[in-house]
C-alpha cells in the first residue's frame, strides 16, 4: 500500500468519525422518536393537559424532586394530583419548554436528561429532568423521573 492510499484511507476515517460527532447534544434521527415523546410531554404539561400529561407516564412510574441533595418521591397518582393542584392554583399560566435534551438509547430503554424552562408570568425558573423510559406496545414511557431547580 503506497503512502498516498494510506493517508486517503485515514482521511476517509477522520471524516467519517466527524461527520458521526456532528449531532449536538446527541440529537440523531434514531433519537427522533424519544425527542417528539419527551416534547409532548413538555406541551401537554404547558397545555394543562393532565389527560395527556399523565399517559406520557407507566402506571408504576416513580418520581423524585430533588430538593438541597434530598429526594422526595411519589407514586404516579400523588404526583399527577399536585400538579394538576399548581396549575389550578397558579395566578399565571405557567409554560415549560425543553432548552437541550442528551439521550442515551436501545430498542428498548432510554435515559434522558432535559434542561428546562419554567415561565410563570415575569418569574423564570430553569432546572433538568433525569428520565428512565421504557417502550411500550403504546409508546415510549416514564419509569422513573428525578428533577430538580437551578
Amino acid at each position: 500500500m503506497t503512502l498516498m492510499n494510506m493517508l486517503r484511507g485515514l482521511g476517509f476515517i477522520v471524516f467519517a468519525i466527524l461527520a458521526a460527532s456532528c449531532h449536538p447534544e446527541g440529537k440523531s434521527a434514531a433519537d427522533a422518536d424519544v425527542r417528539e415523546f419527551l416534547t409532548r410531554y413538555f406541551t401537554t404539561w404547558s397545555a394543562q393537559d393532565m389527560d395527556g400529561y399523565g399517559a406520557c407516564f407507566h402506571e408504576q412510574a416513580r418520581i423524585s424532586f430533588v430538593h438541597q441533595g434530598t429526594p422526595r418521591t411519589q407514586g404516579l397518582t400523588d404526583f399527577l394530583h399536585g400538579q394538576k393542584l399548581g396549575h389550578a392554583t397558579a395566578t399565571t399560566p405557567m409554560t415549560e419548554v425543553p432548552t437541550g435534551m442528551q439521550i442515551l438509547r436501545d430498542d428498548r430503554t432510554a435515559q434522558a436528561s432535559v434542561r428546562w424552562k419554567l415561565t410563570k408570568g415575569g418569574e423564570v425558573t430553569t432546572g433538568t429532568d433525569c428520565f428512565t423510559l421504557i417502550k411500550t406496545p403504546a409508546g415510549w414511557k416514564i419509569m422513573s423521573l428525578v428533577f430538580y431547580n437551578e
